[in-house]
């Protein structure tokens, strides 16, 4: 029986000052936004700059950690951190909403494109293929922090692992490292090159927006079912329904972009 390694979140301590992997893995993510970012501007995937790609992770970031944050605190447990308001900006504890995040982009890349006077879509069907392997980071980071742990699965499960911070000992699914492999390196390989090749404007976003959700509607199965904004069990999880519009609004996108080709 598999046993969570119990990582401590603090990778590096430095007096008073605390660096902790859940950070560290938010940091590899930008970093690999501008890596891979930098690469499509040299394949002229967008009319940007690299001064343009640095300015939009600039505004990223902001959405991430904003959307994030907040998209947690209203989508997951308000109860909670409305009865405890100061730890709603302790984002270095971990509790990021990827749809809150999601959100906060799609606002923050709308401000960048009115200000570059450029189309929102260039801008979303840019970024698209550039997200997956920062959710891998992300995800990864909850594993580290021994948080949105599984179901419980039977034991015979080869991989089955007890998380003790869930309070009991039973076996549960590694939910996290699903999240990493379908949401994130799967889901950027299948991205990553059916975006190689030109394609209509808004049609990488719609694609991702399908993916996106298709992927985390299926990893949802072997979460913890959370208890939704009221408190009760949901046989559909919060993540699913979430991720429906999600999956909806990629469809008409998509859709669009081909028909407006097509004309």
């Amino acid at each position: 029986m598999l046993v969570h390694p119990q990582f401590d979140p603090v990778a590096l301590a430095l007096g008073p000052v605390s660096i902790r992997w859940y950070g560290l893995m938010y940091l590899l993510a930008f970093a690999q936004f501008i890596v891979l970012g930098r690469y499509r501007l040299h394949r002229r995937f967008a009319p940007f700059t690299v001064d343009h790609l640095d300015d939009l992770l600039f505004y990223g970031v902001l959405g991430v950690i904003i959307g994030g944050r907040l998209g947690q605190v209203l989508f997951y447990d308000p109860a909670y951190y409305f009865a405890h308001p100061l730890d709603i900006i302790a984002v270095w504890k971990g509790g990021m909403s990827f749809h809150g995040g999601f959100l906060g982009v799609l606002m923050a890349m709308a401000l960048w494109a009115k200000k570059c006077q450029v189309r929102w879509l260039i801008v979303t069907d840019f970024i698209a293929p550039l997200v997956p392997l920062g959710l891998a980071a992300g995800r990864l980071g909850n594993f580290i922090n021994g948080e949105l742990w599984g179901r419980v699965v039977d034991a015979s499960l080869p991989w089955a692992m007890i998380f003790p911070q869930s309070g009991s000992l039973e076996p549960r699914h590694p939910s996290q490292l699903y999240h990493v492999g379908l949401e994130g390196l799967l889901f950027f390989a299948v991205l990553w090159t059916w975006t190689a090749k030109p394609r209509p404007t808004g049609a990488a976003s719609g694609a991702f927006l399908i993916g996106y959700g298709f992927f985390r509607f299926i990893t949802e199965y072997f979460r913890e079912p959370d208890h939704g904004i009221f408190g009760q069990s949901y046989s559909i999880s919060m993540g699913q329904w979430l991720s429906l519009p999600m999956i909806l609004a990629g469809i008409i996108l998509l859709g669009m972009a081909y028909r407006r080709k097509s004309l």
